[in-house]
């Protein structure tokens, strides 16, 4: 199994990214999803979740700012940011578990976003 994140960059305070996880060598319809983050210094922290059914939840850090979605048919989950923040600045990365399943089974490589201010 393997989840490859990318989208990662630079961009200025109030701009926009999109993150995306390809993943392969899994059922990924039957897979919840999630993007998590750690900035340095700083603990890993759940970004946005989304069911198999779609049903997405977020971080109060970036609610209404972040939209998390899936692409069952391309077996890739996104992660749409808007009005980024320099604190938003850190390693984001994907993670897999099988719906069943109460902890991540598979995680991505990461992907830097750093937010100037």
């Amino acid at each position: 199994v393997q989840l490859q994140a990318s989208g990662g960059g630079l961009v200025q305070a109030g701009g926009s990214l999109r993150l995306s996880c390809a993943a392969s060598g899994l059922t990924f319809g039957t897979y919840a999803l999630s993007w998590y983050r750690q900035a340095p210094g700083k603990e890993r922290e759940l970004v946005a979740h989304i069911t198999i059914y779609g049903t997405t939840y977020y971080g109060d850090p970036v609610k209404g700012r972040f939209t998390i979605s899936r692409d069952n048919a391309k077996n890739t989950v996104y992660l749409q940011m808007y009005s980024l923040e320099p604190e938003d600045t850190a390693v984001y990365t994907c993670a897999a578990r099988h719906y069943l399943r109460a902890s991540y089974e598979y995680w991505g490589q990461g992907t830097l976003v750093t937010v100037s201010s």
